[in-house]
């Protein structure tokens, strides 16, 4: 893990040796020379790991193993500076310049540049922190000794205030994870908070204040038409800066290969000991997002991609990387595909087999993560197929959720009386249930959609909560009619325990009425940014279970600028079938790439793999419910959970996305109550988060609120 971590005092900073007047932490504290807290014992606090950035009176230090090029600090003078963490691609005079705009107020040119990373800015005693748009890169903060503590991960805050769980935000990742209202801003640790994505958390000597930097679209008046030509184009440069800013960082090497093992080759042995290969690499499912990727990534000019003999540096080939699962079949037509498109000669093509032992829930040890998602149970699956890709490795997670449109964006085109481009969705979905009626229980949904208040419609799901209203949505029509809502039931909260429903229901209500008349956006557009914000959380926890040391994993769909132009398509364009495959072929059109194998853009399913892996590992699953967590927590009842593992692992037609939430919740909390160690050195006896575990109780569940 990598993260920064800085707080914010509420006066100016004393001497060494002096007395801090209790500013942080109670008298007997005193500054350190290296930014740090002395306490009374003499220990200096400051992160384990750590790289300072600047010093007191509000320090700043990078955590982990960055890269030299990835932490950059910029200084106009003493008290004027920027540092940016990750891969960005401003040169050092373009960040002078946001430095100069964030100076006189400006956020938004802070989020601008190409590439995935975080700014924190200084103007004096005045500290800015910018999230993203997706949510991959969060900022969390937290009240501590007087002031305000922040960092880009919640564990580290967590330890340093000794949290206890917030059983509320539990309850409601299993709940509603879909739903903004129920989870607010709330972390799985009691007091610590996350800033909404397109936020900036600014600090000013210990205040706080969290302020947008992006405009959202107006519920008075329909959006601006856009033309969908430019649109597109717009996508395509900003994929192309995307991938640019990767291609020109530094390469790096991964750690020297400490020598020759009997029987085995270089790769074998990288594979062997999780070291990746140097250079740059992608995925190449043969879906669309990939491919693209891997296909600009490829084409630009420049290394990677270059053939043998032409020009410097040539003869660096993109390695491509295809999973091929032979536990699971039905996916050959998906991995023909793949293979026509490494046929390119700048590709070289790797193919990594996974049986058995690769099935999700195969595998269930693995690192703690920061914070709980369900791709724990898939990590060691993703982990065998990253093994053998690059140091710099990309992916296409979040092109669904960026390009595609969520079913209630036709609300917003009803919204925006423009009712015929509701055709076309609507005969894709009459086509693949077969059924007459479904343009009218579609257009119905939507209508009723569109006219429904948001609070009527928070209303509505804690009473279906509170209720246990939890209906099966069958096919594509009954999926696209269930999202027709302002918020719906997770797919885990059939098996929460009627307390834990109730706290969420209650917290839905209270927000419903703080709220008054909304979020200030349509329920199309507000439901999209909730599936990807929950998406680039879930990714962010993928990154960390499924880690290889000395690799980084680039998701450029997930950039600023990438889903800014994506958010700029019309929708019109968005909810027509195939529209995600079309935009991106035509982006690679554009782009120089037009030779595409038939088929390219076929949707695929993988929860077959998902049912197959439940049933290998129904036996230890069902011992990991025999006592668990989650029930002396109050959220669950074991024997209902163990039932329901029996039943989806026989077949029965179960939500299997609920189990993975359940499963993957429980794992986290084992990790996290069985670390021996903390985030912090200095601290008194080594505090941690959840200092005293879980006691069992019947009714555990807080407001968190």
């Amino acid at each position: 893990m990598r993260w920064l971590v800085g707080w914010s005092s509420t006066a100016a900073a004393t001497g060494p040796g002096t007395p801090g007047a209790g500013a942080y932490g109670g008298p007997g504290t005193y500054t350190a020379e290296d930014g740090g807290r002395i306490g009374q014992d003499g220990e200096t606090l400051h992160p384990v790991g750590s790289q300072l950035l600047w010093g007191d009176p509000d320090p700043l230090w990078a955590v982990g193993d960055w890269r030299p090029d990835e932490v950059r600090v910029v200084r106009a003078d003493a008290r004027t500076r920027i540092a940016v963490l990750g891969t960005c691609g401003a040169t050092d005079e373009e960040l002078r310049v946001g430095l100069f705009a964030a100076r006189g107020g400006a956020l938004r040119h802070l989020t601008a540049w190409p590439g995935s990373y975080t700014a924190v800015v200084q103007v004096d005693r005045r500290i800015t922190v910018c999230g993203d748009l997706a949510g991959a890169r969060p900022v969390f903060h937290t009240p501590w000794a007087g002031g305000t503590a922040y960092a880009t991960a919640a564990l580290p805050l967590a330890d340093l205030i000794e949290a206890n769980l917030d059983f509320g935000h539990l309850a409601a990742l299993l709940a509603a994870p879909d739903v903004p209202a129920a989870v607010q801003d709330s972390t799985p640790y009691d007091g610590v908070r996350r800033i909404p994505p397109g936020h900036a958390l600014i600090l000013r000597a210990g205040a706080r204040e969290i302020a947008g930097y992006e405009q959202v679209a107006s519920l008075a008046v329909a959006a601006a038409p856009a033309d969908p030509d430019r649109a597109v184009d717009a996508v395509r440069d900003a994929l192309v800066e995307a991938v640019r800013a990767r291609l020109s960082a530094p390469r790096h090497v991964p750690d020297i290969d400490p020598g020759p093992v009997p029987g085995m080759g270089p790769a074998e042995r990288r594979a062997a000991r999780g070291m990746p290969v140097p250079g740059i690499g992608a995925d190449l499912s043969g879906g669309p997002a990939s491919g693209t990727l891997a296909l600009l990534a490829a084409g630009l000019p420049g290394r990677p991609g270059t053939l043998l003999g032409h020009g410097t540096g040539a003869g660096e080939r993109l390695l491509a990387v295809t999973f091929n699962d032979l536990a699971v079949g039905g996916r050959e037509a998906e991995l023909e595909r793949a293979g026509t498109l490494a046929a390119n000669p700048r590709l070289h093509h790797v193919v990594v087999t996974g049986g058995e032992e690769t099935l999700p829930y195969a595998d269930l040890d693995g690192p703690l993560t920061d914070e709980p998602g369900p791709s724990l149970v898939t990590a060691a699956r993703h982990r065998a197929r990253l093994a053998a890709g690059s140091a710099d490795h990309f992916t296409g997670y979040g092109a669904r959720q960026v390009l595609d449109a969520h079913p209630a964006r036709l609300a917003d085109l009803l919204m925006d009386r423009k009712r015929r481009h509701l055709v076309r969705p609507v005969a894709a979905l009459t086509k693949a249930d077969g059924s007459v009626l479904v343009p009218a229980r579609v257009y119905g949904a939507a209508r009723r959609l569109a006219r429904t208040p948001y609070r009527a419609g928070l209303d509505g799901l804690a009473e279906r909560l509170m209720h246990r209203r939890f209906d099966d949505p069958g096919g594509a029509v009954g999926a696209s009619l269930a999202a027709l809502a302002w918020g719906g039931p997770g797919p885990a909260a059939r098996w929460l325990t009627g307390e834990a429903l109730a706290e969420v229901s209650v917290r839905l209500q209270s927000t419903a009425h703080r709220a008054g008349g909304g979020p200030g956006q349509r329920p199309g557009d507000y439901r999209a940014r909730a599936a990807l914000a929950r998406h680039a959380a879930d990714l962010r926890v993928l990154e960390q279970a499924a880690e290889i040391r000395s690799q980084r994993l680039h998701a450029p769909f997930l950039d600023n600028q990438v889903v800014r132009a994506c958010r700029a398509l019309p929708e019109t364009l968005r909810v027509q079938p195939g529209a995600r495959a079309a935009i991106l072929r035509t982006v690679l059109k554009s782009s120089g790439v037009a030779d595409l194998p038939p088929g390219w853009g076929t949707p695929t399913q993988a929860t077959a793999a998902a049912r197959a892996g439940l049933r290998m590992a129904a036996d230890p699953l069902v011992d990991l419910f025999d006592a668990p967590l989650l029930a002396d927590a109050g959220l669950i009842e074991a024997r209902v959970v163990r039932k329901a593992l029996r039943a989806a692992a026989a077949g029965e037609p179960l939500p299997l996305d609920g189990l993975a939430d359940l499963i993957s919740l429980e794992l986290w909390l084992r990790r996290l109550l069985s670390r021996r160690g903390t985030c912090w050195t200095g601290t008194p006896a080594r505090a941690r988060a959840v200092p005293s575990g879980i006691a069992p109780q019947r009714r555990a569940v807080s407001s968190g609120g």
